[in-house]
């Protein structure tokens, strides 16, 4: 018996383009009415969940910055947070740039997000800003609570860069990926998991009970700990290679198909 369905957003429910289609905001629908929770698990911070959700109708709750935040969709406010303690992010981001001056940084808050004037623009385009984005240092922009660090390289391939941080950070932070030209990393033991198991214990839903979709390597934990983990079609191969199970792709509404069989 499913109970919770927990969905990534880019490139699982959302197609190329951002948009939701007509079929996925059916079925999500008709999840929710037979009584099942929908809730998303992302890379994004509240800022940007919010107005997803409410675009369809969703007003529960979400986890966001790859498990670091649980957000109240209704209430427009985060209830848990797992903060990036400063000092240990402050430590990684010396150690990188003595390795290779070419890496620039920017850091996320939750609310807003602050970047170094070398890291692009770009990365930032389509997200939601209340507060447009700080620049400066990235030891000043670390002066708030802090959430998690995004790392960019302008050579290194992004499995790569992923892999050299992993190796550097050893066990200090959490390191992942999302397919952003970027590699993140939040405080210890973070991850979609701990945040989607810890929201299945505020509403009294066990592991077994949740079916999860994703599509990028900071995807696996919740596809591993979830009892049915299931890929998209157009996922990651590292996430191919950690699942039993595959559907569609985000664009031929593979979330939809696998909702329209359990309601079945």
């Amino acid at each position: 018996m499913i109970r919770l369905i927990a969905t990534d957003l880019d490139g699982t429910l959302l197609r190329r383009d951002g948009s939701i289609s007509a079929r996925t905001r059916t079925a999500l629908a008709n999840a929710r009415e037979a009584g099942m929770v929908v809730a998303f698990v992302t890379a994004r911070p509240p800022r940007d969940v919010h107005h997803i959700a409410e675009d369809l109708g969703i007003t529960g709750m979400a986890v966001c910055s790859n498990g670091a935040l649980l957000y109240d969709v209704a209430a427009n406010q985060v209830m848990r947070q797992e903060a990036l303690p400063t000092a240990i992010a402050l430590q990684l981001v010396a150690e990188l740039r003595d390795r290779d001056p070419h890496f620039s940084f920017a850091t996320e808050h939750g609310h807003k997000v602050g970047r170094e004037a070398a890291f692009p623009t770009a990365m930032f385009d389509g997200f939601v800003h209340h507060h447009e984005p700080r620049i400066d240092a990235v030891h000043i922009l670390c002066d708030e609570d802090l959430i998690k660090i995004l790392v960019h390289h302008p050579v290194h391939e992004i499995d790569d860069l992923h892999a050299l941080i992993r190796a550097l950070a050893g066990d200090r932070v959490s390191v992942t990926h999302s397919g952003a030209p970027f590699v993140e990393f939040g405080a210890l033991g973070v991850s979609k998991a701990s945040g989607l198991l810890h929201l299945g214990e505020l509403l009294e839903i066990g592991a077994h009970e949740i079916v999860a979709f994703g599509d990028m390597p900071n995807d696996i934990p919740m596809l591993t700990a979830a009892g049915r983990g299931i890929a998209v079609a157009n996922a990651h191969a590292h996430v191919l290679a950690a699942v039993t199970e595959t559907t569609a792709t985000n664009e031929d509404d593979g979330v939809a198909r696998v909702i329209e069989t359990l309601l079945s």
